[in-house]
């Protein structure tokens, strides 16, 4: 896509060449890659090398390239001498899966050939490249062709032969395994026949050679025939994986289920097996929940069943023996495994090792899934009905739902008052409606459950009419509310209308963000309908200092995909709020309330019949602003020389993936040597280092796609397949395609958001935290939930003293991510983040102050950011305390930097535009001011939204100041390509030109 290339190609080549200022990297500062054997652009990524003996017109040759892909003889063939030279006169004999008969005129005499295969023609983005096979058209000369007889098998027979001298890849990634070596008829039909009575066939398979071919029999198991015993080896204390290898050639089968006797060794040494992980038959989701799952295998499908024991540190060295019986609806089958455990002992159960594929047991961790208190928040307190968490408190009614939520933040967003501000005018109400008006009631408040230091729970159980409500209530120490109702109908019964009744205190619903509106202030009136074409199930409403999140799900929701696939995995519809079309939401202003309405519309139920309601809320501000910290955290976004990082002021580095410490997407284990000794660099000059890892796409480098792809689609997501070389001819077409860098030939495949991948994710943080000492993380979009950032953030924590994470978006208000905002697809995981990064896309030009506060700058919900498309506007991010980033296209943020040192910014208190008690203020909307305050002076930041030249009176508050007016200066010190020098007088008008402003410093 384009528009992706557009915002993503400065970060792919960061190790090539690189962003000005600064300079480009030395060249052993780039990512080593393997040199490759020819050009794969114009002759693809394999071939096979032919000797030929004797000069000759022509030669034939047979291939045995056993390929996997179906539609090769379709396929171009290049034949070229050594030099490179291609050989106009090939015939093609036969062609097939297994080998392929050709003749050729060896033009250059004896010597060495090659034969290329599977070339390629690639169109599309650098960055999202399509690719395609060309089909084969003769090229022999029709005299060349009658000379050396080519109409008359027997006269080709007759030719001399050229010898095989062996197959070659353009680098070892992309060579075919020996797992991609097909079968041929014969040979399958020889192991069906030693198996005629078999309802299934298994073949034991070590981790080194995992299943890459899901619809073919591989050469090496029709060489070997099933049920052999499968020979294994491990180190005491090491994870190992293992596969059953299981093929139905004749049936499908279900219900598959696995067991492994416990290993016997001599002199009755014994390993258990009763934690045998079978992780297609389940294991522990993404929350923390065991689960267990049916499985199926379709007729004609090889399906490797990968399983994982832990060889006990103190096994006995020596040889292990057992069965694993494999049982289906069809039958069973058994087949014998020993495990060779030598006497070495290893650290980790091999973590340290992922080529192993040691970390598959990181599928089913439950690694910091836990209710623990986060910092900086604190454990949820109960007071009879009331909650009370960091700087809000929550009444709960009868019947479950909130009664009153308030704030204690005070306006300026910088601490926490002890003034509570109202954000309901009356409480929330779930309404049935059947011609009047049911609304639960209960005789008592539910009793509240404490689960643990940051969660409590409790549930309220109610008739509504025809209606049997059951809500059940989660508050976390976040914010953040979870309900989950349950509306059963006790008769038949037909309701004109169920509906959810939110009403705001209208001087708290101040603005808006969400349903298709990008932020901004509330609507008198507005109304929004259900559409699976829009990533649209709810909104954010409030002010700076009070708001609230809502969403409208039902039992059956999954979190869509975003970040330009959207539409691959939209939003389900939930059966109860969209109800086939005739729910939605409607908003209005009357009085003191705003009251914010989702109905259902009519529908008939029959008894027994329930329909769930579930309700996500998250009350804002999550936290405090920290201005003084987040001045002090000067960021350079690329990988480059520390020196150069630090001498131009940095303090936090970001290193991107495609580069040398950190190349593969989203997988950043493989050069953890190079990594630790950049950060152990970094530490000895003060500078923090955070690294590119996300979940949302993964490198096809990651030792473990293989048994993902085995998993179906619980791991990676479903899609049409193409894109660079090696998913078309390595993997089996059920993915999409996703980032792709060029450089080092790195492709991504799109993973799902909601996986146990988020567990090993959680696995790898803690890991890097612990061994490589990874300050922070930096998110380029995510595709996970808040359940696995607050993970995240626990793991971080738990080994770095102040962990940083920073999330990165592109504007997501538009047609392929579904209309959604950046800032309220994120807002789940907001409290668990420390800076906002908003991003390409985003207008900083012709967009509104409502939605600088709202869209972009994160303090409403206790962030702070900065600003990315084309340098962002300097004047305007200053009054939201925002620059952009090094060495950042499009501005250079160290003249702003000096001017904060100049001022002491880091020992100042930020008063917004927003606060009421700003000291200075413009009277106007469109012009905006905030103040800087240190004891005896101010800096005072001063953007126009006004769309010509204005002069403004500056409205001055001398005492909350502190300044003498009499001996008062206004002064703006000179910033290259910011502000002139220049000193006002105190009554003196302030010119702005449209989009820019001042920063001056009054003493």
């Amino acid at each position: 896509m384009s528009d992706r290339l557009q915002r993503m190609v400065a970060f792919a080549v960061m190790a090539i060449a690189a962003m000005s200022p600064a300079r480009a990297l030395a060249q052993d500062e780039k990512i080593a890659t393997t040199v490759e054997k020819w050009d794969r652009y114009a002759l693809g990524n394999h071939r096979y090398a032919v000797d030929v003996a004797t000069a000759a017109p022509a030669v034939q040759v047979t291939i045995p390239w056993r390929l996997r892909d179906r539609a090769i003889g379709e396929h171009r063939i290049i034949v070229t001498d050594s030099a490179g030279h291609p050989v106009s006169n090939v015939l093609r004999r036969h062609v097939d899966q297994v080998s392929a008969t050709l003749v050729f005129e060896p033009a250059q005499g004896a010597g060495r050939y090659f034969v290329y295969f599977q070339p390629f023609q690639q169109t599309g983005s650098r960055n999202y490249p399509k690719l395609s096979y060309p089909a084969w058209q003769g090229s022999a000369a029709p005299a060349w062709s009658a000379r050396i007889g080519a109409a008359s098998p027997t006269k080709l027979d007759a030719l001399p032969r050229a010898k095989v001298a062996g197959y070659e890849a353009v680098d070892p990634f992309d060579a075919y395994t020996e797992m991609e070596r097909v079968a041929s008829l014969a040979e399958t039909a020889r192991v069906l026949h030693g198996a005629q009575r078999s309802p299934f066939l298994l073949f034991g398979e070590d981790r080194a050679h995992p299943v890459r071919m899901f619809d073919q029999l591989p050469q090496r198991w029709a060489m070997r025939g099933a049920g052999k015993p499968l020979h294994l080896s491990a180190s005491r204390g090491e994870f190992l994986s293992f596969q059953l290898g299981l093929w139905t050639p004749n049936r499908a089968l279900n219900d598959v289920r696995i067991a492994l006797d416990s290993l016997q060794g001599a002199n009755g040494a014994r390993i258990d097996t009763s934690k045998l992980h079978r992780f297609v038959l389940g294991g522990t989701d993404y929350t923390g929940q065991p689960f267990a799952q049916r499985h199926d295998v379709a007729q004609g499908r090889i399906d490797p069943l990968w399983l994982g024991l832990d060889i006990p540190v103190d096994a006995k060295p020596g040889r292990y023996k057992g069965v694993a019986t494999v049982t289906t609806d069809a039958g069973s089958q058994r087949l014998p495994i020993e495990i060779e455990v030598a006497s070495e002992k290893i650290v980790a159960h091999g973590d340290d090792a992922p080529q192993n594929l040691t970390r598959l047991r990181w599928l089913d961790s439950t690694l910091y899934q836990d209710d623990s208190v986060v910092a900086p928040y604190t454990p949820v307190q109960v007071q009879g009905d009331v909650l009370a968490i960091l700087g809000r408190h929550v009444r709960i009614g009868s019947d479950g739902l909130p009664a009153a939520i308030d704030s204690e933040f005070t306006p300026r967003m910088t601490s926490i008052g002890k003034t509570p501000r109202a954000l309901l005018a009356a409480p929330m109400r779930l309404v049935v409606d059947d011609g009047k008006t049911n609304v639960a009631t209960a005789a008592s408040s539910p009793k509240v459950e404490t689960i643990g230091p940051a969660r409590v729970r409790w549930n309220a159980r109610s008739n509504v009419g025809a209606l049997q409500q059951d809500v059940q209530g989660e508050l976390e120490a976040d914010g953040s509310l979870h309900y989950r109702i349950a509306l059963k109908a006790t008769q038949a019964t037909s309701l004109h209308d169920i509906r959810l009744e939110i009403p705001f205190a209208a001087d708290a619903a101040r603005y808006m963000i969400g349903l298709g509106r990008p932020g901004d202030e509330t609507a008198d009136r507005f109304d929004w309908k259900w559409d699976v074409q829009k990533n649209q199930d709810g909104a954010w409403i409030g002010d700076v200092n009070a708001g609230m999140e809502f969403r409208l799900r039902d039992e059956r929701y999954e979190r869509p995909l975003n970040t330009n696939f959207y539409h691959d995995k939209p939003l389900k519809m939930p059966l109860s709020w969209d109800n086939g079309g005739k729910g939605g939401i409607r908003m209005a202003r009357s009085g003191d309330r705003y009251d914010v309405v989702a109905f259902s519309g009519p529908r008939t139920m029959q008894a027994g019949d329930t329909l769930r309601y579930d309700i996500e809320l998250r009350i804002t501000p999550f936290k405090t602003i920290d201005p003084p910290r987040h001045f002090s955290q000067r960021y350079f976004h690329k990988y480059a020389p520390l020196d150069e990082i630090t001498g131009i002021g940095a303090t936090v580095v970001n290193i991107h993936h495609a580069t040398p410490i950190n190349p593969w997407i989203n997988y950043p284990f493989l050069e953890p040597a190079k990594m630790k000794g950049y950060i152990d660099a970094a530490y000895a000059r003060g500078v923090k280092v955070k690294i590119y890892n996300t979940i949302r796409e993964l490198s096809d480098h990651a030792p473990e796609v293989p048994v993902l792809e085995s998993l179906g689609h619980e791991i990676i997501s479903p899609g049409k397949g193409g894109g660079w070389s090696w998913l078309q001819e390595h993997l089996d077409g059920d993915y999409i395609a996703a980032w792709h860098v060029p450089e080092i030939r790195d492709a991504a495949i799109i993973n799902s958001g909601a996986s146990r991948w988020n567990n090993y994710y959680i696995e790898g943080m803690d890991w890097l935290a612990r061994n490589v000492g990874i300050d922070g993380l930096y998110l380029d979009d995510v595709a996970f939930d808040r359940v696995t950032m607050k993970r995240v953030r626990k793991a971080l924590a738990a080994h770095r003293p102040d962990p940083l994470i920073d999330l990165h978006s592109a504007n997501q208000y538009n047609e392929r991510d579904g209309w959604n905002s950046s800032a309220l697809l994120y807002m789940e995981q907001m409290p668990y983040l420390d800076r906002l990064w908003f991003g390409e896309y985003f207008d900083y030009q012709k967009t509104a102050p409502a939605y600088w506060l709202t869209e972009i700058s994160g303090i409403p919900y206790g962030l702070m950011g900065e600003m990315l498309q084309d340098g962002g506007n300097p004047w305007r991010g200053m009054v939201f305390g925002m620059t952009n980033r090094m060495p950042w296209t499009g501005g250079d943020p160290r003249r702003l930097w000096k001017a904060w040192d100049a001022f002491g910014i880091e020992q100042s208190e930020m008063i917004g535009w927003w606060a009421p008690d700003v000291p200075v203020k413009t009277g106007r909307k469109d012009v905006l001011a905030t103040v800087y305050q240190r004891q005896g002076k101010a800096m005072v930041a001063i953007a126009s939204w006004a769309p010509q030249t204005a002069s403004v009176p500056l409205q001055i508050d001398w005492k909350a100041l502190g300044i003498d007016p009499a001996k008062a200066t206004i002064t703006a010190q000179a910033i290259d390509g910011f502000q002139a020098a220049r000193t006002f007088k105190r009554d003196e008008a302030i010119p702005l030109e449209p989009g820019k402003g001042w920063l001056l410093i009054v003493q």
